[in-house]
């Protein structure tokens, strides 16, 4: 009899060199690098050479990685004609999905690497705007990737404090263990596919909602809560009612996300610049009194901050609409999942885990008779 293991709670299945995840001790570590020493401190280039080469750029070699990315999203741009009616789908994930769908791997790795991280900021830039009846923005080459992909969802050239919290929120998702998305890019790059369609599986997964989509209904949540006086009375009152707090609890952490930390200290900055107005001092007093309602509740369940309770503060802030929340999550985690794919087709082999039947074993049917 096989054991079956739910959720693949604590199953090993691939040995790697990209991140690692430590829930008991709160800890990220990507390529040998604490989430907290890199978010607010390299770029967006720099975190994809970090997860690609497997060091962190130095001058001429940023530039290098982001005129790559700059001619990729540029590539991209100029296929939007020839993507059907991808981008006029309602849903952003559907929408992204679709779009990455049409790309043509080449089978060099690296190069298409590049195509999907540029292409996955230019589709998801041109939806939001389509679903406001606006025409996509083409591409600007002497733009780095976070604030290319502010000007082309926006039309504005971005404020350099917004273009700083878009940069670090990408660079702190950028990658993070062996994830479900991770997970289903991995098991496609084992078949011996290509990259394109990793990544479209890494999307799919991405979609869930107990994956990626709950940075909208944090705002919903600030959004009904008001004012911190307010907190405490309405936090108890949808526990009673048998509801969620969003943005609190991980699968993995038992600890406080290191993520929610880091991108609180961005929230932080921006506010500072005049960013962001009171939502920040909101979502604090919320996560104090979430945290401790629920240490009452839950004593044993260690509910505390995860990445997307502040990724919903800092991203409203820099005037994300919270419909390309989950679509710019991917723009960030595709780059992730493409260094994954590489990992696994370099060092993995065929995924082929069993499943324990537990239907009818014959039926008395006649057939064998």
């Amino acid at each position: 009899m096989t054991a079956v293991v739910a959720g693949l709670e604590g199953v090993v299945v691939a040995e790697t060199e990209l991140s690692d995840v430590d829930g008991e001790r709160g800890e990220l570590i990507i390529r040998g690098y604490a989430v907290e020493d890199l978010v607010g401190r390299v770029t967006f280039e720099d975190a994809c050479a970090l997860l690609w080469s497997g060091r962190l750029p130095d001058a001429p070699q940023r530039e290098q990685w982001r005129a790559r990315l700059a001619a990729a999203r540029g590539a991209a741009y100029a296929t939007l004609p020839s993507v059907g009616g991808a981008l006029a789908l309602p849903d952003g994930m559907d929408a992204l999905r679709a779009a990455l769908a049409h790309l043509s791997a080449s089978g060099d790795v690296l190069a298409d690497t590049v195509m999907v991280t540029g292409a996955a900021a230019v589709f998801a830039a041109a939806w939001a705007r389509r679903q406001n009846n606006e025409s996509a923005v083409e591409p600007d080459p002497s733009l780095a990737h976070a604030a290319d992909y502010l000007y082309m969802m926006s039309g504005r050239q971005p404020a350099p404090p917004s273009v700083a919290g878009v940069d670090a929120y990408l660079c702190c998702v950028v990658d993070h263990g062996l994830n479900a998305s991770t997970l289903a890019s991995r098991v496609v790059a084992s078949t011996g596919s290509d990259l394109v369609s990793a990544v479209v599986a890494g999307v799919g997964t991405l979609k869930g909602p107990l994956h990626g989509g709950a940075p909208g209904p944090v705002l919903d949540m600030l959004d009904a809560i008001g004012s911190p006086e307010h907190t405490h009375a309405w936090l108890r009152e949808r526990l009673a009612a048998g509801e969620r707090i969003m943005g609190m609890g991980h699968r993995v952490y038992r600890v406080r996300d290191p993520r929610a930390a880091a991108l609180e200290r961005v929230a932080a900055r921006l506010e500072a610049a005049g960013i962001g107005g009171a939502r920040l001092s909101l979502a604090r007093s919320v996560e104090r009194d979430a945290e401790a309602v629920l240490e009452e509740r839950h004593p044993n369940r260690h509910l505390r901050a995860n990445v997307e309770f502040y990724t919903a503060v800092l991203l409203e802030a820099v005037g994300i609409p919270r419909s390309l929340f989950s679509p710019t999550f991917a723009v960030s985690r595709v780059a992730g999942w493409c260094a994954h794919y590489d990992e696994q087709r370099r060092r993995g082999r065929l995924m082929r885990p069993v499943s324990k039947y537990v239907g009818i074993r014959y039926q008395d049917s006649g057939v064998r008779a």
